[in-house]
């Protein structure tokens, strides 16, 4: 229950957070890691959503990472993921969260029962069936893109052609395979119609977060699609094959699924606490000058510009000098100009250039510089 003092945050008054709206992280890790540049001791904030960028947080060795989310569902998922890095082994990791087939996810899961909170057991123990399908593909998110995948995706083009797109090739042959092959007619009117900011908000994201959206997402799409399949190589995109395949291939895994990173995780897992708690909520009960990192996801995206200055008001005063903020706008335009908090021009071009989640019209890297 919220004291007199603490108001709600916006979006908590207008969406729906009973429910796993993100199985998964849908902003690139590396961008992420490479805005917030963690180094050991630093003291973090990240907004949970499915856990993995938080989790990812962890391999660069900072003191604490605290991940806050409004919705419990995206909590129990985020710590069941924490608990499955900390007591199984990567392999059984992989098969528990739905990454790979398996047979034995409902064992796994009580293997790791006496390592819950109550409120994480209570959410899984009534939705058992979302571990035993694989909780990777169970958000709203995901199954939108389920939709496009097996119900829209082969009205567009044959496995013949998407097995083709995801096959290493050179930039000249790219544009080529894009030209004369992807980017029929089909595929166009698909964008407009089933990515259209209706669409995705009904079944992929949340109608309220559009609130504060003029612009078109498909208008948008065409422009970052051609930059995903042509401009970077769409064989080494996780987050395209997932979209394509419902699944994986081989090594090409968002950080925090790859091996090189998973022991890193584990050994800090220890470090990562979850809270319940708005943006808003959770700054209010923190220091001065004590946050080094904040990975803020796309949260501006659902607020007005009134808000979004306040909150960023609010982090100016609770960052430590030279902290690193880095978020993600999809439509609606949020870019620091305080005094305090400056984006960092040629890192946020730069990084956004390789960002492999194509659904983002920027990245914003901030820092917040000295008042001396």
């Amino acid at each position: 229950m919220k004291t007199p003092e603490t108001k709600p945050s916006e979006i908590e008054t207008r969406a729906d957070f009973s429910y796993i709206r993100y199985a998964q992280c849908w902003e690139d890790t590396e961008v992420l890691l490479g805005a917030l540049d963690i180094k050991p001791g630093d003291t973090c904030l990240s907004i949970a959503s499915a856990g993995d960028n938080s989790l990812a947080m962890l391999a660069a060795g900072p003191k604490k990472v605290t991940a806050i989310d409004l919705n419990p569902a995206q909590l129990a998922l985020a710590e069941l993921k924490l608990r499955a890095i900390e007591h199984l082994d990567r392999a059984s990791n992989m098969e528990l969260l739905g990454y790979s087939r398996s047979n034995r996810r409902t064992e796994f899961y009580n293997y790791l029962l006496p390592y819950l909170t109550p409120d994480t057991v209570r959410y899984f123990n009534l939705n058992k069936a979302l571990i035993e399908r694989g909780l990777a593909g169970s958000g709203k998110f995901e199954r939108y893109f389920a939709i496009f995948r097996n119900a829209i995706l082969p009205l567009l083009h044959s496995h013949c052609s998407v097995e083709s797109l995801v096959t290493p090739k050179t930039l000249v042959e790219r544009e080529e395979f894009f030209e004369k092959t992807w980017n029929n007619l089909r595929f166009r009117l698909a964008i407009k119609l089933f990515f259209s900011n209706a669409v995705i908000g009904l079944l992929g994201r949340d109608p309220s977060f559009f609130k504060y959206v003029d612009r078109s997402l498909p208008e948008f799409l065409s422009e970052s699609i051609y930059k995903a399949l042509v401009i970077q190589d769409p064989a080494q995109n996780p987050y395209l094959h997932w979209i394509l395949f419902g699944e994986y291939r081989g090594e090409i895994l968002p950080f925090f699924l790859r091996a090189e990173n998973f022991e890193k995780i584990k050994a800090n897992a220890n470090r990562l606490e979850l809270k319940k708690a708005s943006l808003e909520e959770f700054l209010e009960g923190v220091e001065p000058g004590t946050i080094d990192c904040f990975n803020l996801s796309d949260v501006f995206e659902y607020v007005s510009e009134d808000s979004y200055r306040k909150t960023l008001d609010i982090i100016n005063d609770r960052a430590g000098a030279g902290a690193r903020l880095a978020y993600w706008n999809m439509l609606a335009p949020r870019t620091s100009n305080s005094k305090s908090i400056k984006r960092d021009q040629e890192a946020s071009s730069n990084l956004y250039a390789q960002d492999k989640t194509f659904f983002y019209t920027s990245f914003n890297r901030e820092i917040k510089v000295s008042s001396c």
